[in-house]
């Protein structure tokens, strides 16, 4: 099993997952601990294969979290 790395493709993962539930960006940006969710819906979209620190990092980025 080799782990994406690829930003572009990880970020392309984290937009679809946040186009899909607006309802949780909004929570999760009140609620930043929320953003954990967050990686996991991705991870299980990339079938666990996305670097989690990264997609952790572009969440966090994203929603403009600290």
């Amino acid at each position: 099993m080799k782990q994406v790395t690829d930003t572009g493709a990880i970020e392309a993962a984290v937009d679809e997952v946040m186009a899909a539930n607006p309802d949780k960006v909004a929570a999760a940006k009140e609620k930043p601990s929320m953003a954990g969710w967050f990686v996991g819906q991705v991870m299980k979209a990339t079938g666990g294969k996305a670097n989690p620190k990264a997609v952790n990092e572009i969440i966090r980025a994203k929603l403009g979290i600290e």
